[in-house]
Order: C-alpha cells, then sequence, then structure tokens
C-alpha cells in the first residue's frame, strides 16, 4: 500500500523555520509545506516566496481550513500557543508545536486534553529524541556498556550576547512571553533529551535568580531531579557567566557517557577498558528525522518519540525548577 503524503500547513515564519524545521518539512518522505500563515502578512509572503510554499492564507481560519492542509505545525512563541492550539484542535487537525509545548504546567496540560478530546496525535518538536548522534547514546545505555545508570549531570553557560548587551526587543528574554529566559528555551531541549535516554522525569526542584539587569527574564538556574527508575540528576544553566560551556556526564556503576545537548561534539563512553569516541554529524535540516517519524506515526508505523505525555513532564519539572509563571 501507498504510504500517504502529509501537506503541511504552517503558523509563524520565524527564526527556527528557516532552516532547522521548514526545509524539513518539505524534504521529509511523504511530507509536503504547502501553506503558511503569520501575523504579519508581509513575513509569510517573503517566506513563501524563498521557499517556494505554494499558499500564502490570509488568516488563520483559512489556514486551517485549507483543503490541501491536512496537519498543522504550529512555529510561533509559546506565550501564543495555547490559543493556537486550541484551534488546530477544534479544527480536527494532527499538529506539531514548537517547544516548549506552553510556558506552564496547566497550559501543556489544557492543550495536551483539547488534542485528547479531538481524538488527534500531537506532536511536539522535541527533535533531538529521533537524531543518530542521540540514538547512539541511547544504544549504548541500553546495552548496558555504563551499567545501571547513576546520576546525569548537565552545565550550561552562556555569556550575554548582543542583543541582550544592546537591550534589544527579544520575546525569549522577556518575562511575560518566557518566563524562564533562555532557560525555558534551551534547558528544555536537555531535560526532555535525559527524559527520553534515562527514564521519565518524576521529581524536580530547583532556584532561579537574576544575577543582571539585561533583561527582565531569570538568568541564572541551578536544579536537582530524579527519574522514574530511581537515577538522579543535577544541573545548572547560567547565562550572565563568562564563557561557553556545554557539558553532560551520564554516571553508570561501570562507566559513564559524554556529550553536549547542543554543540557539535564527539560522543565519549569511558569504562575500564578505555575510551570510544565518536563523532556523529547532524542531519540538514536538523528536524529532518523528527518530521519523518511524524509522518511514519501518521501513516501508522512506529509510533513518534516526542509526544505531548512526554512534554506534559517537562512543563512540570521547568515550573518546579524555576517557579510556576
Amino acid at each position: 500500500m501507498t504510504a500517504k503524503t502529509w501537506r503541511w500547513g504552517m503558523i509563524g515564519c520565524g527564526d527556527v523555520t528557516e532552516r532547522k524545521s521548514g526545509p524539513a518539512y518539505q524534504q521529509a518522505r511523504n511530507s509536503e509545506l504547502v501553506a503558511v500563515w503569520a501575523r504579519r502578512p508581509e513575513q509569510a509572503t517573503a517566506y513563501a516566496a524563498r521557499h517556494r510554499v505554494a499558499t500564502v492564507c490570509a488568516n488563520l481560519e483559512d489556514l486551517l481550513n485549507h483543503d490541501t492542509v491536512d496537519a498543522i505545525y504550529i512555529a510561533t512563541p509559546p506565550a501564543s500557543h495555547p490559543e493556537l492550539a486550541e484551534k488546530v484542535a477544534g479544527a480536527g487537525k494532527p499538529c506539531c508545536i514548537e517547544k516548549p509545548l506552553a510556558n506552564t504546567g496547566v497550559e501543556t496540560e489544557a492543550i495536551t486534553s483539547a488534542f485528547e478530546a479531538a481524538g488527534q496525535p500531537l506532536f511536539v518538536a522535541y527533535y533531538r529524541r529521533s537524531l543518530p548522534r542521540f540514538a547512539q547514546i541511547g544504544a549504548w545505555i541500553d546495552a548496558g556498556e555504563i551499567g545501571a545508570v547513576r546520576h546525569v549531570e548537565w552545565r550550561l553557560t552562556r555569556e550575554p550576547n548582543a542583543t541582550d548587551l544592546a537591550g534589544l526587543p527579544n520575546w525569549r528574554t522577556e518575562i511575560e512571553a518566557a518566563p524562564g529566559g533562555y532557560f525555558d528555551d534551551l534547558a528544555c531541549h536537555g531535560l526532555d533529551l535525559f527524559d527520553h535516554l534515562i527514564g521519565p522525569l518524576v521529581e524536580a526542584s530547583g532556584q532561579a535568580t537574576h544575577q543582571h539587569t539585561l533583561y527582565t527574564s531569570p538568568s541564572a538556574f541551578a536544579a536537582s531531579w530524579q527519574h522514574a527508575n530511581g537515577a538522579t540528576g543535577s544541573g545548572f544553566w547560567n547565562f550572565a557567566a563568562f564563557g561557553h560551556e556545554d557539558h553532560v556526564r551520564i554516571l553508570g556503576s561501570h562507566g559513564e557517557i559524554r556529550f553536549s545537548v547542543f554543540d557539535d561534539a564527539a560522543l565519549e563512553v569511558v569504562t575500564e577498558a578505555g575510551t570510544t569516541r565518536i563523532m556523529i554529524d547532524n542531519p540538514d535540516p536538523v528536524q529532518l528525522p523528527h518530521v519523518e517519524g511524524m509522518v511514519t506515526h501518521l501513516n501508522g508505523g512506529a509510533p513518534h518519540p516526542s509526544l505531548a505525555s512526554n512534554s506534559l513532564r517537562i512543563a512540570r519539572a521547568l515550573d518546579a525548577i524555576r517557579g510556576p509563571r
């Protein structure tokens, strides 16, 4: 039987859609990006011209009801997700929403419930679950290369960037749009990855603080958490410190795995037998395996690894670490 080609309509045409996601919806097997809509019409028109998208919709309702659109991708900032997700669920179409699914656990639960009531799948763009480099880490863990997982540690630091220093508008650092600032935008990727590789997150706690006055969201965070299998975790994320670091250690009973969540660094597994180091490049576009997995799921194949039920655990962990909005 020939697999169905899924035709996607995209809401929002921001930076993430230029290289990471938009081209993936066009290049994935049995997938087409056929229509776009954005709150600024000129942005959608320019995007469609650059990426050869056939239809630019005049309003959201036109996109949701367009006869060529089978599924929706929401690529807007998380503060807008609850309203948009409710409308997509009401239209009765499958959907993928950019991460984090919403700014709070309460909002995330409401979105999840809306799609459950509509009987439609809801995917979340935690695309690292689908990347080959992290699949290798999962294979090492599953094969017992480091024994039983005992603890995961993540350190992420970044200096204020030019936009921060200039005080330019940036939704990612305005507390009303992003209550955890860069933490919400970046830490959710790693926490979701640990949830995938090690086991479901069941408990988290932490602190958030302002260490400069460049923007209104907090800039420094520390946390500890636990996985369902008893493994523990700890991390800190600082966006006001000197230098750049992105380092993860998964410590096991008989070895450890070292890697970066965002950097294109080698993967290392260290045991008594020595150190194995391999480099696995990300695909281009980086969301290609994620999109292909969604199409497989929609066509009745293997379940996708990044569903709303997983994202709900991450939203609750973010709430616990930086405090609810």
